[in-house]
């Protein structure tokens, strides 16, 4: 397994759930983590918790320059960016005619285009560098349109087509783009924080721990470099959708 040792990491949404697990297994692998994410208090409490190798970062990547103040804050704490994990993401659910008009925009802000420009700020770096590695997280339902989420569906399958059109463009300056796509996980997302629920749902199959999204993220970020996992879907074993 190649080593990630002392390469730096920022992960987006880094406060909990999917990036929180996927930092914590970066950094027991010895990689330094910019842990980024708009909840400041629950933010310190994870990076003073995973120790001298992560730091926090407080911010709200929809704003005008936000990704590009987040990368120049990362930079001079830790480094350049050798992975970034554009994670951060909200969820929207129900019919598409009782939805308010600013969550829909909330949604595609938070998604789609703040993924777009977190990308698009670190690209140049590992370009100049030689590579890179950049992990977005899409969904289950960015493979399938699932109707209970026509607008969730929607921003992650445009994810999806970001994901596979610019692997093509950049791939050849050795940065990978990769796309994993869980299908049901058992976190705050999904207003589910109880540990014995957690539990209890995962022995019955019905959920995905977020330390099992992270433990797949950190399998497709230390393969050899002539490898690219362009999409991995991991479902719960009882999910059918």
């Amino acid at each position: 397994m190649p080593d990630i040792r002392g390469k730096v990491a920022l992960i987006t949404g880094a406060s909990s759930g999917i990036g929180l697990a996927t930092a914590e297994a970066l950094v027991a692998a010895g990689a330094k983590v910019a842990l980024v994410a708009r909840s400041t208090e629950k933010l310190q409490a994870a990076a003073e918790r995973l120790g001298p190798d992560a730091v926090a970062l407080a911010a709200d990547l929809t704003g005008p320059g936000a990704s590009e103040m987040v990368l120049e804050q990362v930079e001079k704490t830790l480094g350049p960016v050798d992975i970034l994990m554009a994670n951060a993401g909200i969820y929207l659910a129900g019919d598409l005619v009782e939805a308010d008009p600013q969550d829909i925009d909330k949604v595609l802000a938070t998604n789609v285009v703040a993924v777009f420009q977190m990308v698009r700020a670190v690209l140049p770096g590992m370009i100049e560098r030689g590579g890179g590695d950049i992990l977005v997280t899409s969904s289950v339902a960015g493979h399938q349109a699932i109707p209970w989420e026509p607008v969730y569906s929607a921003s992650k399958h445009a994810v999806q087509s970001f994901v596979h059109g610019l692997r093509q463009q950049v791939g050849p300056q050795d940065v990978r783009v990769l796309a994993i796509a869980p299908g049901v996980v058992l976190n705050d997302l999904w207003g589910i924080s109880d540990p014995e629920e957690i539990d209890r749902k995962a022995a019955e199959g019905l959920g995905l721990r977020s330390e099992d999204v992270a433990d797949a993220a950190l399998f497709m970020l230390t393969r050899p470099r002539n490898v690219t996992i362009r999409d991995l879907v991991i479902l719960p074993r009882a999910q059918q959708i």
